[in-house]
């Protein structure tokens, strides 16, 4: 312990000597392992963390499963799955809502959701005030009671005896029972939660629009539990065979089951990149503490030749290198921590799971420690290991050169080679993002998105879903919206283009042979709207004709589709003389009707987006001839759309003054939502690159400089004999190009990877682009060249008698 003790203070003194090599050492570790703790935090919290409920490895999704495919289940499922399954202590079943709320001015819509008795403790999410929802609270006629999050309770005041009082939902009154702790529920869209209760027309098999968590009874594994229920769904199988046949389910952790595949695969690429930062701020350290070895030859010979051995002067400079590292850590910390807060604010909403929670805890900063540690035996033990090789005799010569081991240039050149190879993969990943972000801006999205607003109308579900009603009712709403000044068309729709039209359908073509499976039909995008639609979005019609206010219940049923339903379905046959047929969809009933018979009348362009990109057959047919309760209004304006808003919903509220307008957005908001995620991850992406290229550069222009002032005597030499400043200058730039084009070669490799592992997070792209391997290899040369030329510059400016006589 003394010596170890007298070691490190011999180190603090020593890097005090040198204070602007040490600052520099460490703010490129600090950047090193900045970023990676800032990115492991995130996939830690993502994909790693245990949930943040009790026992979370008890909580399961139970899916309903067609195929390959998971789905949400029905209302029957869900019932006989309670009742005939013994692996869950409890089976939760849950969607979401909308609901309007009664405020000081004017409604008010919150997200919400609809949750059977016993979901939150079940979860075990803790409450700040009240209780969970009680057995008898599922059952209709109990069920006015009401669950707020604690950021709701607080946006309506923090009133601390809000709960047993009365608050107007939709209307009608409510009893607030709970406030849920601060927390994960914040975080969720669904600030406002009700009691889900099954009326006796819901209970059915074959209208899938729940999802279900369960937990599992002590000592049953996920084997046990899928097991037990393809028992259950093999017997509702049986029973229903109509709805059922082909239906199973599938039993997964709970952990992160909403978050797709692609952007997992997204934060595991990403965490790979600052890795590839780390490595190459690792080379560069290894690369200065080579040069500092160098420079202090002699002092070591001169400990070497007082009796210290190689392996005391071995572990002194790798101590030398651990405490740069640990310094290192200790700032990147700090940087990781101010990055975390960058990487929050512009991270798009919903990006994550709301069970992540993004802060430093115990087992980031256990990585942050392992990757000091790995970074400090990285770049220490090769310069270590050279430095304490050294000859004392030849090191004390007099007026001895030192600096001139072939081995310490070969290592040198070594690693700016393998700068290159790492910078060249990042800066791959890089421009296949950017490439990708390019060609989805130039994506033909099928719509006009300009002077276009979107907005949803909550309806509550106690209003009237008499077919003539609702027709009534949403004829006066868009006679009103379109009186407005400024207002040239209005349109309803089911959903939203972007998005998509709002349900999703099985079908069959009249006149082709019937499945004898009904769960091997194929499905559609399937939803509707008002004549309108196409003008107010600008869809253009490529064969056939449109809706018109003649489209209406005692008409022939029509419909219209997609190019790419055409071409998927529809290839060998005329479109406009085919029928499809669907089973109803019933305004305010959670069953599916009688199959009906849809004419198809038109095809319309394709409207594309991120998530749809690669085609999606879509069918639309009249809104007046199934009028959807709660639906979507589009309004395209002469005008800036969102200027518009607040006339709009004085227009919506001279017809239902009862009715919030749900999510204002104009299409170009809409369009920039889509896009989010990408631009986020390309954002990273960039920033990562730029960081990898300055270091590989500085790594270069450092090999070079370290290079030119160990040969001073062979330049000067050369230039007495004759050589001219372009040949001194040529011949520094062709040894840095040398290394930079053998790095490239060695990247070409890892480039090809990145490309493979990122294919499936990128549109219409490669495993490898040559557009942008080129690109890529074109600006890292271009660096490399810049990076030489400074150095080598300065040595052709060499007075050749001066440098010999200082020789």
């Amino acid at each position: 312990m003394p010596s170890l003790l007298r070691n490190l203070r011999h180190t603090v003194r020593l890097l005090w000597k040198s204070p602007g090599l040490t600052i520099t050492i460490l703010l490129t570790l600090a950047l090193g392992i900045g970023v990676n703790t800032a990115i492991f935090t995130v996939d830690y919290a993502t994909l790693l963390a245990p949930l943040p409920y009790p026992h979370p490895e008890q909580l399961v999704v139970v899916w309903s499963k067609i195929k390959t495919y998971h789905n949400g289940i029905s209302a029957g499922d869900y019932t006989d799955w309670n009742n005939q399954s013994r692996s869950f202590s409890t089976l939760s079943a849950f969607t979401g809502g909308s609901f309007n709320i009664a405020t000081k001015d004017v409604p008010e819509n919150i997200d919400g959701m609809q949750v059977t008795p016993g979901y939150y403790n079940m979860l075990g999410n803790p409450f700040f005030l009240g209780r969970d929802f009680l057995p008898e609270e599922g059952k209709e006629g109990k069920d006015h009671v009401v669950i707020l999050t604690h950021k709701l309770w607080s946006h309506l005041g923090s009133d601390s005896s809000l709960v047993g009082k009365t608050m107007h939902v939709n209307t009608e009154p409510y009893t607030v029972v709970g406030i849920l702790a601060p927390g994960v529920a914040d975080r969720n869209d669904a600030q406002l939660i009700v009691p889900l209760v099954f009326k006796p027309e819901q209970l059915n098999h074959d209208f899938h629009w729940l999802l279900s968590i369960g937990r599992l009874k002590p000592g049953v594994t996920l084997k046990q539990a899928q097991a037990d229920m393809d028992s259950v769904t093999s017997h509702i199988a049986e029973a229903y065979p109509k709805s059922n046949k082909g239906w199973g389910s599938f039993v997964e952790p709970l952990k992160n089951d909403f978050l797709p595949s692609e952007r997992k695969q997204t934060l595991w690429i990403l965490l790979g990149a600052v890795g590839f930062v780390l490595l190459i701020a690792c080379v560069n350290v290894a690369n200065l503490l080579l040069a500092r070895g160098m420079s202090r030859q002699k002092e070591l010979a001169v400990r070497s030749a007082l009796g210290a051995s190689r392996k005391m002067l071995f572990e002194q400079l790798l101590l030398e290198s651990l405490l740069l590292a640990a310094v290192g850590g200790i700032l990147g910390i700090g940087v990781g921590w101010a990055m975390l807060q960058a990487l929050v604010a512009i991270m798009p909403q919903n990006t994550l799971p709301t069970e992540a929670d993004l802060h430093l805890n115990l087992p980031v900063l256990f990585f942050t420690l392992a990757a000091t540690t790995l970074a400090g035996v990285l770049f220490g033990s090769a310069p270590a290991w050279y430095a304490s090789r050294i000859d004392p005799g030849e090191a004390l010569k007099e007026g001895g050169r030192t600096g001139t081991s072939v081995g310490h240039h070969r290592l040198r050149q070594m690693l700016v080679i393998g700068e290159f190879a790492l910078a060249l993969s990042l800066l791959t990943g890089a421009g296949l993002a950017i490439h990708s972000f390019v060609k989805l801006l130039d994506v033909d999205l099928g719509i006009r998105p300009d002077h276009a607003l979107t907005f949803y109308l909550p309806v509550p579900e106690t209003r009237s879903k008499d077919p003539q009603r609702v027709v009534t009712y949403y004829r006066q709403i868009l006679a009103s919206i379109h009186s407005v000044p400024g207002v040239t068309s209005v349109s309803a729709e089911t959903g939203t283009p972007l998005y998509g039209p709002g349900f999703g359908m099985p079908f069959t073509i009249v006149g082709k042979p019937a499945f004898n499976d009904p769960s091997m039909r194929p499905n559609t995008g399937y939803g509707m709207v008002t004549p309108d639609y196409f003008q107010t979005f600008g869809i253009a019609l490529t064969r056939g004709r449109s809706f018109t206010d003649q489209d209406a219940a005692s008409s022939v049923k029509v419909a219209v589709v997609n190019e790419d339903f055409a071409k998927k379905y529809l290839k060998d046959t005329d479109p406009l003389s085919t029928r499809i047929s669907v089973e109803e969809l019933i305004p305010g009933v959670t069953k599916l009707g009688a199959p009906q018979e849809w004419q198809i009348i038109g095809i319309y362009h394709n409207v594309h987006s991120r998530e749809r990109a690669e085609g999606n057959p879509e069918m639309l047919i009249p809104f007046w001839q199934i009028p959807w309760p709660a639906s979507a209004i589009g309004v395209r304006t002469t005008t800036d759309p969102a200027a518009m808003v607040h006339s709009i919903a004085e227009a919506v509220h001279r017809v239902d003054p009862d009715i919030a307008l749900a999510e204002p957005r104009t299409m170009e908001e809409i369009h920039d939502r889509v896009l989010s995620n990408d631009r986020f991850t390309l954002i990273l992406f960039v920033v990562f690159a730029v960081v990898a290229l300055l270091l590989a550069s500085i790594g270069v222009y450092g090999v070079i400089s370290f290079s030119i002032a160990q040969r001073t005597h062979e330049i000067a030499l050369r230039m007495a004999l004759g050589a001219s400043r372009r040949n001194v200058v040529g011949l520094i730039v062709r040894e840095g190009m040398a290394l930079a084009a053998i790095g490239l070669s060695v990247g070409a490799v890892g480039a090809y990877f990145v490309g493979w592992g990122m294919q499936k997070t990128l549109y219409g792209m490669g495993k490898i682009d040559l557009s942008v391997f080129l690109s890529v290899a074109l600006l890292l040369l271009v660096s490399a060249l810049l990076a030489c030329m400074i150095p080598a510059r300065r040595a052709a400016s060499v007075q050749p008698m001066q440098a010999l006589r200082a020789e």
